[in-house]
Protein backbone atom coordinates (compact mmCIF):
# COMPACT_ATOMS: atom_id res chain seq x y z
CA UNK A 1 0.00 0.00 0.00
CA UNK A 2 2.90 2.27 1.18
CA UNK A 3 4.56 1.34 -2.52
CA UNK A 4 1.15 2.32 -3.78
CA UNK A 5 1.28 5.75 -2.59
CA UNK A 6 4.29 6.66 -3.44
CA UNK A 7 4.15 5.28 -6.90
CA UNK A 8 0.94 8.16 -6.81
CA UNK A 9 2.71 10.28 -5.83
CA UNK A 10 5.77 9.76 -8.10
CA UNK A 11 3.29 10.91 -11.29
CA UNK A 12 1.93 13.40 -9.71
CA UNK A 13 4.74 14.44 -9.62
CA UNK A 14 5.56 13.44 -12.87
CA UNK A 15 2.68 15.29 -14.33
CA UNK A 16 3.20 18.75 -12.48
CA UNK A 17 6.87 18.52 -13.94
CA UNK A 18 5.53 17.90 -17.66
CA UNK A 19 2.98 19.64 -17.12
CA UNK A 20 4.98 22.99 -16.24
CA UNK A 21 7.11 22.14 -18.68
CA UNK A 22 4.55 22.61 -21.13
CA UNK A 23 3.10 26.09 -19.81
CA UNK A 24 6.73 27.25 -20.07
CA UNK A 25 7.93 25.53 -23.00
CA UNK A 26 5.08 24.50 -25.44
CA UNK A 27 5.14 28.00 -27.73
CA UNK A 28 2.78 27.19 -31.18
CA UNK A 29 4.25 26.09 -34.41
CA UNK A 30 5.74 28.23 -37.15
CA UNK A 31 2.91 28.36 -40.07
CA UNK A 32 3.29 27.80 -43.72
CA UNK A 33 2.69 31.27 -45.31
CA UNK A 34 1.68 32.16 -48.84
CA UNK A 35 0.75 35.82 -50.49
CA UNK A 36 -1.42 35.22 -54.10
CA UNK A 37 -1.78 38.16 -56.27
CA UNK A 38 -1.83 37.97 -60.37
CA UNK A 39 -0.56 41.22 -60.74
CA UNK A 40 2.74 42.18 -61.25
CA UNK A 41 2.43 46.04 -59.98
CA UNK A 42 0.47 47.57 -57.85
CA UNK A 43 -2.48 49.35 -59.98
CA UNK A 44 -5.76 51.29 -58.90
CA UNK A 45 -7.05 47.97 -57.87
CA UNK A 46 -5.04 45.06 -56.86
CA UNK A 47 -6.77 41.68 -55.17
CA UNK A 48 -4.42 40.40 -52.72
CA UNK A 49 -5.08 37.09 -51.19
CA UNK A 50 -2.55 35.96 -47.47
CA UNK A 51 -3.04 32.41 -46.18
CA UNK A 52 -1.39 30.71 -43.19
CA UNK A 53 -1.46 27.14 -42.60
CA UNK A 54 -0.33 25.79 -38.67
CA UNK A 55 0.05 22.63 -36.96
CA UNK A 56 -0.32 22.21 -33.36
CA UNK A 57 -1.49 24.83 -30.88
CA UNK A 58 -2.74 26.90 -33.75
CA UNK A 59 -2.77 30.02 -35.05
CA UNK A 60 -2.35 33.56 -32.85
CA UNK A 61 -3.03 36.13 -35.14
CA UNK A 62 -2.72 36.96 -39.11
CA UNK A 63 -2.37 40.37 -40.28
CA UNK A 64 -1.22 41.85 -43.59
CA UNK A 65 0.40 45.05 -43.73
CA UNK A 66 1.74 47.45 -46.89
CA UNK A 67 5.03 49.31 -45.66
CA UNK A 68 5.89 51.97 -47.89
CA UNK A 69 8.92 54.35 -47.12
CA UNK A 70 8.72 53.49 -43.42
CA UNK A 71 5.45 53.95 -43.37
CA UNK A 72 3.56 50.37 -42.06
CA UNK A 73 -0.71 50.09 -42.93
CA UNK A 74 -2.43 47.39 -41.63
CA UNK A 75 -5.01 46.16 -44.27
CA UNK A 76 -6.40 43.43 -43.06
CA UNK A 77 -6.26 41.94 -39.52
CA UNK A 78 -7.35 38.85 -37.47
CA UNK A 79 -7.05 37.44 -34.08
CA UNK A 80 -7.60 34.09 -33.03
CA UNK A 81 -7.64 31.88 -29.45
CA UNK A 82 -4.92 29.05 -29.81
CA UNK A 83 -4.94 26.38 -27.42
CA UNK A 84 -3.28 26.50 -23.82
CA UNK A 85 0.08 25.26 -24.11
CA UNK A 86 -0.90 22.29 -21.50
CA UNK A 87 -3.75 20.85 -23.87
CA UNK A 88 -4.22 18.58 -26.21
CA UNK A 89 -7.50 19.20 -27.27
CA UNK A 90 -10.02 21.59 -27.90
CA UNK A 91 -11.09 23.93 -30.64
CA UNK A 92 -7.86 26.03 -32.24
CA UNK A 93 -7.61 27.64 -36.08
CA UNK A 94 -5.30 25.91 -38.56
CA UNK A 95 -6.25 27.88 -41.61
CA UNK A 96 -6.91 31.44 -42.11
CA UNK A 97 -6.83 33.71 -45.45
CA UNK A 98 -7.24 37.53 -45.32
CA UNK A 99 -8.75 38.85 -49.09
CA UNK A 100 -7.70 42.58 -49.46
CA UNK A 101 -7.03 45.44 -52.08
CA UNK A 102 -4.14 46.90 -51.80
CA UNK A 103 -4.19 49.28 -55.08
CA UNK A 104 -3.96 53.08 -54.72
CA UNK A 105 -7.38 53.98 -54.63
CA UNK A 106 -7.95 51.87 -51.92
CA UNK A 107 -4.50 53.06 -50.45
CA UNK A 108 -4.27 56.67 -51.75
CA UNK A 109 -1.27 57.29 -50.04
CA UNK A 110 0.64 54.84 -52.38
CA UNK A 111 3.24 56.54 -54.06
CA UNK A 112 4.92 55.82 -57.22
CA UNK A 113 7.78 53.83 -56.80
CA UNK A 114 8.25 50.22 -54.75
CA UNK A 115 6.14 48.87 -51.78
CA UNK A 116 6.31 45.50 -49.94
CA UNK A 117 3.60 43.48 -48.72
CA UNK A 118 4.00 41.67 -45.57
CA UNK A 119 2.31 38.88 -44.29
CA UNK A 120 3.04 38.30 -40.04
CA UNK A 121 1.25 35.29 -38.34
CA UNK A 122 1.29 35.59 -34.69
CA UNK A 123 2.62 32.32 -32.89
CA UNK A 124 1.01 31.07 -29.08
CA UNK A 125 3.62 31.46 -26.69
CA UNK A 126 3.94 30.82 -22.43
CA UNK A 127 3.60 32.85 -19.53
CA UNK A 128 7.76 33.04 -20.44
CA UNK A 129 8.11 32.44 -23.76
CA UNK A 130 7.00 34.99 -26.98
CA UNK A 131 8.37 33.18 -29.79
CA UNK A 132 9.09 35.62 -32.98
CA UNK A 133 6.17 36.26 -35.44
CA UNK A 134 6.63 34.49 -39.04
CA UNK A 135 6.95 36.71 -41.85
CA UNK A 136 5.99 36.61 -45.79
CA UNK A 137 7.54 39.84 -47.46
CA UNK A 138 6.63 40.71 -51.09
CA UNK A 139 7.41 43.90 -53.23
CA UNK A 140 5.86 45.04 -55.78
CA UNK A 141 6.41 48.08 -58.65
CA UNK A 142 3.50 50.89 -57.76
CA UNK A 143 2.15 52.38 -61.00
CA UNK A 144 -0.15 55.71 -60.53
CA UNK A 145 0.12 57.29 -64.11
CA UNK A 146 -2.37 55.11 -67.17
CA UNK A 147 -0.30 54.85 -70.62
CA UNK A 148 -0.59 58.26 -73.22
CA UNK A 149 -3.89 57.53 -75.16
CA UNK A 150 -4.27 60.33 -78.27
CA UNK A 151 -6.94 60.09 -80.92
CA UNK A 152 -5.71 59.97 -84.91
CA UNK A 153 -8.79 59.35 -86.65
CA UNK A 154 -11.89 62.14 -86.73
CA UNK A 155 -15.24 62.72 -87.53
CA UNK A 156 -16.76 59.64 -86.05
CA UNK A 157 -20.04 59.27 -86.99
CA UNK A 158 -22.16 56.40 -85.25
CA UNK A 159 -25.76 54.73 -85.07
CA UNK A 160 -27.66 52.96 -82.33
CA UNK A 161 -26.76 49.45 -83.61
CA UNK A 162 -24.21 50.42 -86.25
CA UNK A 163 -20.53 49.56 -86.62
CA UNK A 164 -17.12 52.13 -86.93
CA UNK A 165 -13.69 51.77 -86.41
CA UNK A 166 -11.68 54.43 -84.46
CA UNK A 167 -7.77 55.11 -85.19
CA UNK A 168 -5.55 56.37 -81.97
CA UNK A 169 -2.06 56.23 -80.78
CA UNK A 170 -1.14 54.32 -77.41
CA UNK A 171 2.12 54.70 -75.18
CA UNK A 172 4.73 52.11 -74.54
CA UNK A 173 3.34 51.40 -71.13
CA UNK A 174 -0.18 50.38 -72.48
CA UNK A 175 -0.91 46.28 -72.84
CA UNK A 176 -4.30 46.37 -73.32
CA UNK A 177 -6.27 48.74 -75.76
CA UNK A 178 -9.96 48.39 -76.66
CA UNK A 179 -13.27 50.32 -77.63
CA UNK A 180 -15.58 50.28 -74.64
CA UNK A 181 -19.58 50.03 -75.74
CA UNK A 182 -21.76 49.24 -72.38
CA UNK A 183 -20.33 45.55 -71.51
CA UNK A 184 -19.15 45.48 -74.74
CA UNK A 185 -15.23 45.39 -75.57
CA UNK A 186 -13.52 45.78 -78.95
CA UNK A 187 -9.98 44.93 -79.11
CA UNK A 188 -7.65 47.33 -81.10
CA UNK A 189 -4.84 45.57 -83.26
CA UNK A 190 -1.76 47.61 -85.23
CA UNK A 191 -2.58 49.88 -88.08
CA UNK A 192 -1.51 48.08 -91.16
CA UNK A 193 1.74 50.23 -91.96
CA UNK A 194 1.27 52.46 -89.75
CA UNK A 195 4.00 54.35 -86.61
CA UNK A 196 4.74 52.70 -83.85
CA UNK A 197 1.69 52.91 -81.11
CA UNK A 198 -1.06 53.33 -83.64
CA UNK A 199 -4.20 51.27 -83.42
CA UNK A 200 -7.19 50.45 -84.71
CA UNK A 201 -10.28 49.26 -82.84
CA UNK A 202 -13.51 47.58 -85.05
CA UNK A 203 -16.29 48.23 -83.03
CA UNK A 204 -20.12 47.85 -82.43
CA UNK A 205 -23.11 49.96 -80.88
CA UNK A 206 -25.45 47.56 -79.22
CA UNK A 207 -28.81 48.17 -80.45
CA UNK A 208 -30.40 48.53 -77.19
CA UNK A 209 -27.42 51.76 -76.46
CA UNK A 210 -29.32 54.92 -77.20
CA UNK A 211 -26.70 57.48 -76.60
CA UNK A 212 -22.70 57.76 -76.87
CA UNK A 213 -22.16 57.41 -73.11
CA UNK A 214 -19.67 55.24 -72.34
CA UNK A 215 -18.26 54.71 -75.81
CA UNK A 216 -15.12 55.13 -75.36
CA UNK A 217 -11.14 53.96 -76.54
CA UNK A 218 -9.52 52.65 -73.50
CA UNK A 219 -5.90 51.80 -72.68
CA UNK A 220 -4.47 50.00 -69.52
CA UNK A 221 -1.12 49.42 -68.67
CA UNK A 222 -0.23 45.96 -66.40
CA UNK A 223 -1.14 47.54 -63.24
CA UNK A 224 -5.00 48.30 -64.67
CA UNK A 225 -4.38 52.00 -64.68
CA UNK A 226 -6.66 52.94 -67.66
CA UNK A 227 -6.71 56.62 -69.86
CA UNK A 228 -9.88 56.80 -71.80
CA UNK A 229 -11.48 58.90 -74.37
CA UNK A 230 -14.46 59.92 -75.58
CA UNK A 231 -14.33 59.90 -79.47
CA UNK A 232 -17.88 59.96 -81.07
CA UNK A 233 -19.05 62.89 -82.72
CA UNK A 234 -22.33 61.98 -83.71
CA UNK A 235 -24.66 59.71 -82.80
CA UNK A 236 -28.02 58.68 -84.32
CA UNK A 237 -30.63 57.13 -82.13
CA UNK A 238 -32.58 54.30 -83.83
CA UNK A 239 -35.08 52.96 -81.47
CA UNK A 240 -35.80 49.33 -82.43
CA UNK A 241 -39.47 48.39 -83.62
CA UNK A 242 -41.84 46.29 -81.88
CA UNK A 243 -43.34 43.00 -83.65
CA UNK A 244 -45.71 40.61 -82.57
CA UNK A 245 -45.28 36.54 -83.32
CA UNK A 246 -48.73 34.50 -82.87
CA UNK A 247 -47.53 30.88 -81.94
CA UNK A 248 -49.83 27.77 -83.23
CA UNK A 249 -49.47 24.09 -82.71
CA UNK A 250 -48.33 23.71 -86.38
CA UNK A 251 -45.61 25.65 -85.93
CA UNK A 252 -44.12 24.04 -82.93
CA UNK A 253 -44.38 20.65 -84.39
CA UNK A 254 -42.58 21.66 -87.29
CA UNK A 255 -39.81 23.31 -85.52
CA UNK A 256 -39.33 21.94 -81.97
CA UNK A 257 -38.57 18.15 -83.03
CA UNK A 258 -36.23 18.85 -85.62
CA UNK A 259 -34.42 20.93 -83.15
CA UNK A 260 -34.17 18.97 -80.42
CA UNK A 261 -33.36 15.56 -82.80
CA UNK A 262 -30.05 17.85 -83.84
CA UNK A 263 -29.29 19.32 -80.53
CA UNK A 264 -28.20 16.50 -78.10
CA UNK A 265 -28.47 18.54 -75.19
CA UNK A 266 -31.95 19.65 -75.20
CA UNK A 267 -34.07 17.32 -73.38
CA UNK A 268 -38.02 16.90 -74.33
CA UNK A 269 -40.19 17.61 -71.42
CA UNK A 270 -43.34 16.66 -72.87
CA UNK A 271 -45.13 19.83 -73.78
CA UNK A 272 -43.82 21.27 -77.30
CA UNK A 273 -44.61 24.84 -75.77
CA UNK A 274 -42.08 24.16 -73.24
CA UNK A 275 -39.17 23.13 -75.25
CA UNK A 276 -40.07 25.68 -77.78
CA UNK A 277 -39.37 28.29 -74.82
CA UNK A 278 -36.39 26.85 -73.86
CA UNK A 279 -35.41 26.47 -77.15
CA UNK A 280 -36.15 30.74 -78.19
CA UNK A 281 -34.81 31.45 -74.62
CA UNK A 282 -31.58 29.38 -73.87
CA UNK A 283 -30.96 27.82 -77.23
CA UNK A 284 -30.94 30.91 -78.58
CA UNK A 285 -28.13 32.58 -75.70
CA UNK A 286 -26.08 29.64 -76.25
CA UNK A 287 -26.06 30.43 -79.67
CA UNK A 288 -25.13 33.72 -79.11
CA UNK A 289 -22.22 33.10 -76.84
CA UNK A 290 -20.78 30.44 -79.40
CA UNK A 291 -20.53 33.53 -82.10
CA UNK A 292 -18.96 35.88 -79.40
CA UNK A 293 -16.42 32.74 -78.83
CA UNK A 294 -16.16 32.52 -83.01
CA UNK A 295 -14.83 36.01 -83.25
CA UNK A 296 -11.73 35.17 -81.13
CA UNK A 297 -10.64 32.79 -84.56
CA UNK A 298 -11.38 36.09 -86.55
CA UNK A 299 -8.37 37.17 -89.39
CA UNK A 300 -6.35 40.45 -87.89
CA UNK A 301 -6.99 42.51 -91.36
CA UNK A 302 -9.77 43.08 -93.36
CA UNK A 303 -10.43 40.32 -95.45
CA UNK A 304 -12.43 41.99 -97.94
CA UNK A 305 -12.45 45.78 -100.02
CA UNK A 306 -16.25 45.97 -101.60
CA UNK A 307 -19.73 46.47 -99.96
CA UNK A 308 -21.29 43.21 -99.04
CA UNK A 309 -23.85 41.40 -101.15
CA UNK A 310 -27.37 41.31 -100.30
CA UNK A 311 -29.40 37.80 -101.28
CA UNK A 312 -30.68 38.79 -104.82
CA UNK A 313 -33.88 39.89 -105.20
CA UNK A 314 -34.55 39.11 -101.28
CA UNK A 315 -37.14 41.11 -100.08
CA UNK A 316 -36.93 42.25 -96.17
CA UNK A 317 -39.69 40.98 -93.70
CA UNK A 318 -38.17 42.12 -90.78
CA UNK A 319 -36.34 45.20 -89.08
CA UNK A 320 -32.74 45.18 -87.70
CA UNK A 321 -33.54 44.64 -84.02
CA UNK A 322 -37.16 44.18 -83.58
CA UNK A 323 -38.29 43.34 -80.09
CA UNK A 324 -40.53 40.56 -80.18
CA UNK A 325 -43.59 39.53 -78.71
CA UNK A 326 -44.42 35.56 -78.87
CA UNK A 327 -48.62 34.77 -77.83
CA UNK A 328 -49.92 31.62 -77.86
CA UNK A 329 -53.75 31.16 -77.60
CA UNK A 330 -53.77 34.55 -76.81
CA UNK A 331 -51.29 34.52 -74.01
CA UNK A 332 -47.59 36.20 -74.47
CA UNK A 333 -45.27 33.80 -73.40
CA UNK A 334 -42.12 35.42 -74.58
CA UNK A 335 -40.28 38.31 -75.25
CA UNK A 336 -37.12 38.07 -77.76
CA UNK A 337 -35.04 40.55 -79.83
CA UNK A 338 -34.81 39.54 -83.33
CA UNK A 339 -30.75 40.17 -84.55
CA UNK A 340 -30.64 40.42 -88.12
CA UNK A 341 -32.47 40.78 -90.82
CA UNK A 342 -35.40 38.39 -92.47
CA UNK A 343 -34.71 38.30 -96.55
CA UNK A 344 -38.06 36.19 -98.47
CA UNK A 345 -37.08 35.09 -101.49
CA UNK A 346 -38.09 32.43 -104.53
CA UNK A 347 -37.76 28.85 -102.34
CA UNK A 348 -34.41 27.42 -102.09
CA UNK A 349 -32.92 30.55 -103.54
CA UNK A 350 -28.54 30.23 -104.01
CA UNK A 351 -27.01 32.48 -101.26
CA UNK A 352 -24.01 34.18 -102.59
CA UNK A 353 -21.39 34.74 -99.93
CA UNK A 354 -21.93 38.33 -99.18
CA UNK A 355 -18.04 39.16 -99.62
CA UNK A 356 -14.78 37.11 -99.36
CA UNK A 357 -13.55 35.54 -95.93
CA UNK A 358 -13.51 31.80 -94.39
CA UNK A 359 -15.66 29.85 -93.43
CA UNK A 360 -15.76 29.61 -89.53
CA UNK A 361 -19.04 28.00 -89.44
CA UNK A 362 -21.07 25.37 -91.69
CA UNK A 363 -23.39 23.02 -89.86
CA UNK A 364 -26.43 23.01 -88.52
CA UNK A 365 -26.33 25.74 -85.53
CA UNK A 366 -29.55 26.26 -83.09
CA UNK A 367 -31.95 28.21 -83.74
CA UNK A 368 -30.64 28.89 -86.95
CA UNK A 369 -30.94 25.63 -88.30
CA UNK A 370 -28.22 24.97 -91.57
CA UNK A 371 -25.87 27.66 -91.26
CA UNK A 372 -22.48 29.26 -92.04
CA UNK A 373 -20.67 32.09 -90.00
CA UNK A 374 -18.01 33.82 -92.71
CA UNK A 375 -15.44 35.41 -91.30
CA UNK A 376 -13.91 39.12 -92.95
CA UNK A 377 -11.73 39.82 -90.49
CA UNK A 378 -10.99 42.35 -87.67
CA UNK A 379 -13.99 40.47 -85.70
CA UNK A 380 -16.06 41.25 -88.47
CA UNK A 381 -18.24 38.50 -89.38
CA UNK A 382 -21.40 37.45 -91.23
CA UNK A 383 -24.27 34.68 -90.39
CA UNK A 384 -26.58 33.06 -93.04
CA UNK A 385 -28.93 30.89 -91.80
CA UNK A 386 -32.35 28.27 -92.09
CA UNK A 387 -30.48 27.35 -95.23
CA UNK A 388 -31.66 24.01 -97.36
CA UNK A 389 -28.38 22.90 -98.55
CA UNK A 390 -24.49 23.90 -97.30
CA UNK A 391 -22.41 24.33 -100.10
CA UNK A 392 -19.05 25.00 -98.27
CA UNK A 393 -16.80 23.79 -95.14
CA UNK A 394 -15.39 24.63 -92.36
CA UNK A 395 -11.80 26.00 -92.52
CA UNK A 396 -13.05 26.94 -96.69
CA UNK A 397 -12.32 30.52 -98.55
CA UNK A 398 -14.51 32.13 -100.59
CA UNK A 399 -14.79 34.98 -102.72
CA UNK A 400 -17.46 37.39 -102.97
CA UNK A 401 -20.75 35.96 -104.48
CA UNK A 402 -19.55 32.72 -104.31
CA UNK A 403 -22.53 30.29 -103.47
CA UNK A 404 -22.88 29.07 -99.76
CA UNK A 405 -26.03 27.65 -100.21
CA UNK A 406 -29.64 27.98 -100.89
CA UNK A 407 -32.50 29.67 -98.78
CA UNK A 408 -34.87 27.16 -96.74
CA UNK A 409 -37.03 26.76 -93.42
CA UNK A 410 -34.42 24.76 -91.19
CA UNK A 411 -34.04 26.00 -86.92
CA UNK A 412 -36.66 28.74 -85.88
CA UNK A 413 -38.40 29.16 -89.60
CA UNK A 414 -41.88 29.67 -90.56
CA UNK A 415 -41.00 29.55 -94.07
CA UNK A 416 -38.53 29.46 -96.76
CA UNK A 417 -36.27 33.07 -96.16
CA UNK A 418 -32.89 33.76 -95.28
CA UNK A 419 -31.47 34.92 -91.96
CA UNK A 420 -29.03 36.86 -92.46
CA UNK A 421 -26.67 38.73 -89.45
CA UNK A 422 -23.85 41.06 -88.87
CA UNK A 423 -21.48 40.76 -86.29
CA UNK A 424 -18.52 42.32 -84.66
CA UNK A 425 -17.00 40.64 -81.94
CA UNK A 426 -19.97 38.74 -81.86
CA UNK A 427 -22.22 41.60 -81.43
CA UNK A 428 -25.38 41.91 -84.14
CA UNK A 429 -25.73 45.28 -86.23
CA UNK A 430 -27.27 46.52 -88.60
CA UNK A 431 -26.48 44.98 -92.24
CA UNK A 432 -27.74 48.30 -94.37
CA UNK A 433 -24.33 50.24 -93.10
CA UNK A 434 -21.99 47.12 -94.78
CA UNK A 435 -24.22 46.86 -98.38
CA UNK A 436 -23.26 50.62 -98.82
CA UNK A 437 -19.89 51.50 -100.80
CA UNK A 438 -20.15 55.04 -100.03
CA UNK A 439 -20.19 53.94 -96.53
CA UNK A 440 -17.33 51.19 -95.93
CA UNK A 441 -15.30 54.19 -97.93
CA UNK A 442 -16.20 56.66 -95.78
CA UNK A 443 -16.44 55.25 -92.17
CA UNK A 444 -14.20 52.17 -92.61
CA UNK A 445 -11.24 52.29 -95.30
CA UNK A 446 -11.29 56.12 -95.68
CA UNK A 447 -9.92 55.86 -92.03
CA UNK A 448 -7.68 52.97 -92.73
CA UNK A 449 -5.91 54.37 -95.98
CA UNK A 450 -5.65 58.09 -94.58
Amino acid sequence: MKRLFKLLILLAGLGVLVGGALATFRTGAPPSLALVTEAKAIGPHTPVVARATVAGRGLAALRLEVVQKGRVRVVASREHRPRPPWSFTGERVLEDELKVDVGHQALPELEEGEAMLRLVAERPGTWLLAPAPVTLERTLPVRRTPPSLSLVSSQHYVAQGGSGVVVYRIGATAVRDFVSAGDWRFPGTPVPGGESGERVALFGVPWDKSDASGLLVVAEDEAGNAASVAFVDRFERRPPAHDRIELDDAFLTKVVPEIREQTPSLRASGSLLDDYLVINRELRAANASELVALAQESAPGLLFEEAFVPLRNGQVMSAFADRRSYFYGGQEVDQQTHLGFDLAAVARTPVPAPNRGVVRLARYFGIYGNAVVLDHGMGLMTLSAHLSSIDVKQGQSVERGELLGHTGATGLAGGDHLHFTMLVRGLPVNPIEWWDNHWIHDRITSKLKR
